[in-house]
């Protein structure tokens, strides 16, 4: 079968538009322009090439050629020129819709999945239009950066490329919400989520991933996604400057802030007392986190602090007096230390309890 033949169907009315054309040398009517770009969704929308097409349409003129009289064909160039134009622009015209409403899908997708709306069922078999298995357990890692991202953006389709080139056949999904990088992978195959941590983190600049545990089935791209979500935010509020935080190493701070209540009264009981303090309870509570932060050695948290040792051993000692406990103390230094991390994650004092 000659490409003629494949494509014939797409180029029924051309010759004869060709030679009403070139008889008077006028340009092609609204109608047949109209008609001519209609063959060419038609063409997209059967998934034929434009390059095929324009073959087709060329041979096909010259056999017109061979029909006119030579002051018609000397119009016939023109007559081509306008014709694959308006065919090629309604093949454009049906592939740009057909992208856009793939784009829709995919979207729509990604965004049930990640919020576990949809029918499980039916999640399942979209799913495998984009590459997961759902019936496997799946881990989701999020990245972020100093600006929003989407697809199509720069960043992501740089990313995107890496992945591909490394895992090309490995059931992976890359995407993006609310200006946040998003990769899904099954559960058995950590490399990926590493190496998509480490061209987030090198794309964004410096920004920050998360990676949440693997969980089973549909549910479990949602409870994953969420968990990176929230260890994202526990890092904002706790100062975790760590490049890829990892979900399974956060788990005692969902734990402490469980009973919310139990943690606010905790925070009240133990650091209220130091809001007596000149300038307020931040300062001492910024000084207990440098100095649990460095293990308990005053002499590297003063150096945080940028304060002289004896400061930090002053500040030691009015957090003692005002509190009771003692931050040298294992005891007392549990019970202060349990609850600057509480003050953090309630964000006290800056928030009442």
């Amino acid at each position: 079968m000659t490409e003629r033949d494949t494509v014939g169907e797409y180029l029924e009315g051309y010759a004869r538009i060709l030679t009403g054309a070139c008889a008077t040398g006028r340009r092609l009517s609204r109608d047949e322009v109209e008609a001519l770009r209609a063959q060419g969704e038609r063409a997209a929308e059967a998934g034929i090439g434009l390059r095929l097409l324009v073959r087709a349409h060329l041979s096909a003129a010259q056999d017109v050629r061979t029909c006119l009289s030579a002051a018609a064909a000397d119009h016939l160039l023109a007559a081509v020129e306008q014709a694959v134009d308006a065919f090629a622009e309604g093949h454009e015209r049906a592939q740009r819709l057909a992208i856009r409403q793939q784009e829709a899908a995919r979207r729509e997708f990604v965004d049930d999945l990640l919020h576990g709306r949809s029918d499980a069922g039916r999640l399942a078999e979209r799913a495998e239009r984009f590459g997961l298995l759902l019936s496997h357990a799946h881990a989701v890692a999020v990245a972020q950066g100093a600006e929003p991202y989407e697809d199509g953006y720069a960043v992501t389709r740089g990313i995107e490329s890496s992945l591909a080139a490394r895992f090309g056949d490995r059931r992976i999904l890359l995407t993006t919400k609310n200006g946040r990088l998003i990769c899904i992978a099954p559960a058995d195959q950590d490399d990926v989520l590493s190496y998509f941590a480490k061209q987030a983190y090198a794309a964004t600049d410096g920004g920050q991933v998360a990676i949440g545990r693997a969980h089973p089935g549909v549910g479990g791209v949602v409870h994953s996604y969420e968990e990176a979500l929230n260890a994202l935010d526990l890092a904002a509020r706790m100062d975790l400057d760590e490049p890829v935080l990892h979900a399974a190493d956060l788990l005692v701070y969902p734990v402490l802030t469980r009973d919310r209540q139990a943690m606010a009264d905790l925070v009240r009981t133990v650091l209220g007392p130091l809001q007596q303090a000149r300038g307020g309870a931040q300062p001492l509570i910024d000084t207990l986190t440098a100095y649990f932060d460095t293990g308990c050695v005053a002499a590297e948290a003063a150096r945080r602090l940028s304060l002289s040792v004896r400061a930090m051993t002053y500040r030691l000692e009015r957090i003692h007096r005002l509190t009771g406990a003692d931050p040298g103390d294992p005891v007392s230094r549990y019970t202060l230390q349990t609850a600057v991390i509480g003050a953090r994650l309630l964000d006290w004092p800056e928030q009442s309890l």
